[in-house]
């Protein structure tokens, strides 16, 4: 599966890079804790030291790599797991969803399974056009909170978690874009409906298995961001981070650009019809 994915990207002209682990500020997420390292951290995504690469005036590049998060633990969690993650200039996320979709066809075939998967006892369609679905239509259709609800309360993962995630993907795998903007994290706003940001994931058999943006490059709109999820981290009591400055300081010269993060053993679980994430790695927290 590896070989597969880079292949994939080998043979569309990007760049393997590779960047550290270990890192002095990630960016601020309310609801995601970094591993310390001393008085640094172990990455949660090599998102902010790629984008310097593509500032830098890499156009496409793409990286395998160890990512970590405290307290994440589950049958689809482990603390350290590996991630898929590209960029490439020019794009945004509409094109970023032909990638994606093109991305997962190609490695399924190369593996052998041709246009069909099967997972957890469902036949999910690979090819034409696969299914969208903004996460407005998402709220409308499947859960018992309105959007606007599940923000005030603070439930809306958990709402996308328990009742609208467990319904997408079961025939053909669903884009679901358009995210609150206010869940925008590192996301450009849409220039006709601000009030939504260009992100989308990707859900197949009721699995998550990628988190993708228009890449958002106005560094003044970043820093605020910033400081808003970090000041919702310390108000939680949750470790404070330092403001990745480099990263801003890089933001004005990175390109108009979309990048993915795909969870590489979430991928191996829904090619191997694996139940759990356990099934798919060597060694699991439990077993060293």
């Amino acid at each position: 599966m590896l070989a597969a994915i880079r292949c994939f990207f080998t043979a569309r002209g990007y760049l393997e890079v590779e960047t550290p682990i270990r890192i002095p500020a990630p960016a601020p997420e309310a609801h995601i804790d970094a591993v310390s390292s001393e008085d640094w951290f172990l990455q949660t995504s090599p998102e902010l030291c790629m984008k310097r690469l593509l500032a830098a005036g890499y156009e496409r590049i793409f990286q395998i790599c160890k990512c970590f998060r405290r307290g994440e633990r589950g049958r689809r969690h482990l603390t350290e797991f590996t991630m898929l993650e590209w960029y490439a200039a020019g794009s945004d996320y509409v094109d970023m969803m032909a990638a994606t979709a093109s991305l997962i066809r190609s490695v399924a075939d190369s593996l052998g399974k041709g246009a069909h998967v099967v997972y957890d006892g469902h036949r999910i369609d690979l090819t034409g056009d696969w299914d969208r679905m903004t996460v407005s239509e998402a709220f409308d259709r499947f859960a018992s909170l309105s959007l606007e609800q599940s923000l005030e309360m603070d439930r809306f993962d958990e709402v996308v978690a328990l009742e609208i995630e467990p319904r997408l993907g079961f025939q053909r795998p669903v884009f679901l874009y358009d995210y609150p903007a206010a869940l925008g994290s590192l996301a450009r706003l849409r220039g006709d409906d601000p009030t939504v940001a260009e992100r989308f994931e990707l859900y197949i058999a009721g699995m998550e298995l990628c988190n993708a943006f228009t890449e958002l490059t106005d560094p003044a709109a970043q820093r605020v961001r910033f400081e808003k999820e970090e000041a919702l981290r310390r108000a939680a009591g949750r470790t404070p981070y330092p403001s990745p400055e480099p990263f801003l300081e890089a933001l004005p010269h990175m390109p108009a650009s979309s990048g993915n993060a795909l969870g590489v053993d979430r991928l191996a679980m829904l090619l191997a019809d694996a139940g759990a994430i356990d099934q798919v790695v060597a060694f699991t927290p439990e077993s060293l």
